[in-house]
């Protein structure tokens, strides 16, 4: 196994995953993520809160509630569009603090209340800390909140499902092409106990998933998610099964193609993934192509992928910063016209191009603001 070094770091998850090591031997990313970020007791995910301004990064719902009031917009009209099902399960799989589906409900009770009457209010969450965060943060509505630690696990019915920055949350796998082949890197140790990066042999023919990538040249890496394919896969079944859609939104690419991706943020800047395991979010670009044809393999119509910015604007994020910067003083309109730009500008500080929008449907939709009807 070749090495790259890295720092020395002696937290006890560090401790932990050099244990697994000199048991196992070198450990894929996959592993190494899921360890680093859902240790039950030294996880990042189950261990901090991450969210926001005083945490290690700012999601869509927590800079506006301008996202979560728009995307509600939309579900209600895809919810009459498919004939306005009731009962059916309105669910956000990754709910954070609960800040997306509270503006979703606030939302969608001033615009349609036929909607919240037959919608059941369900949040898959695996992290019991963030669970009571998001049934705190509910409560005010006074509504059923049903909580599930799987999608498997979601009531039948017709489900409309949203998620944000859910699959890049989920594991990869990264694999070198090198002289002799295709090589995993893989996590290990050296000597002297750091952490460190390698690569190890990949039987021949191992490399299945590879679909449209021209043929690859010495260090090329390719990344692949068994964990992100497994959920859209079962994901599509469920829509394909009880109908109903889901509207995902998450960074990545439009096409698959090769890049190391992988990251890791603390305090709103990058740091080295490797560095105190558990303290610092993972993640990695989305490949939406991938997404796209578990979903078609499931038999659902899938969307055109549209960059957040565009989503949003076309669904009237401008004329409600508008709206909302009429009330207040010239200090709070300008604070909404930046986390206007921060959601849809196509800068370095916004969101508006690096964020995809994808919707995937039980049935195809002319729907408002896709360009063309949502296609088998």
């Amino acid at each position: 196994m070749t090495k790259t070094a890295l720092p020395v770091a002696g937290n006890p998850l560090h401790r932990l995953i050099a244990e697994v090591i000199d048991r196992d031997g070198p450990i894929s990313i996959e592993r190494y993520w899921d360890l680093a970020l859902f240790h039950p007791d030294h996880g990042y995910y189950t261990s901090r809160d991450p969210f926001g301004a005083r945490g290690d990064f700012i999601t869509a719902p927590e800079i506006s509630q301008m996202f979560g009031e728009l995307v509600a917009a939309w579900l209600v009209a895809a919810w009459r569009a498919q004939g306005a099902p009731a009962p059916f399960v309105l669910a956000e799989i990754g709910p954070g603090r609960g800040t997306l589906m509270a503006d979703i409900i606030r939302t969608a009770k001033r615009l349609d209340r036929s909607f919240l009457a037959a919608a059941r209010v369900t949040l898959v969450e695996t992290s019991e800390r963030l669970a009571r965060i998001q049934a705190e943060r509910l409560a005010p509505f006074d509504l059923p909140i049903r909580h599930r630690r799987r999608l498997a696990d979601i009531e039948p019915g017709p489900l409309f499902l949203v998620a944000n920055e859910l699959f890049d949350a989920l594991a990869i796998r990264q694999y070198v092409f090198a002289p002799d082949g295709w090589r995993e890197k893989r996590v290990g140790k050296t000597p002297d106990g750091r952490l460190a990066f390698g690569t190890m042999p990949v039987p021949q023919g191992a490399l299945g998933m590879t679909d449209g990538l021209p043929p690859p040249q010495s260090g090329d890496i390719i990344e692949l998610s068994p964990q992100r394919t497994a959920l859209a896969a079962a994901l599509g079944q469920r829509l394909a099964a009880s109908g109903g859609l889901a509207l995902l939104f998450d960074y990545g690419h439009a096409r698959s193609a090769y890049g190391d991706t992988l990251q890791a943020l603390r305090a709103h800047g990058f740091v080295d993934p490797l560095a105190d395991p558990g303290t610092a979010d993972i993640t990695s670009h989305v490949d939406f192509a991938a997404l796209g044809r578990e979903f078609g393999r499931s038999g659902l119509a899938v969307s055109p992928l549209m960059d957040q910015g565009e989503f949003l604007l076309r669904l009237g994020l401008a004329e409600r910063a508008g709206m909302l910067g009429r009330a207040g003083n010239d200090e709070g309109k300008a604070a909404i016209a930046a986390a206007a730009h921060r959601l849809a500008g196509t800068g370095q500080a916004g969101m508006g191009r690096l964020f995809k929008v994808l919707a995937a449907s039980s049935t195809p939709l002319r729907l408002p603001p896709f360009d063309t009807e949502i296609a088998d």
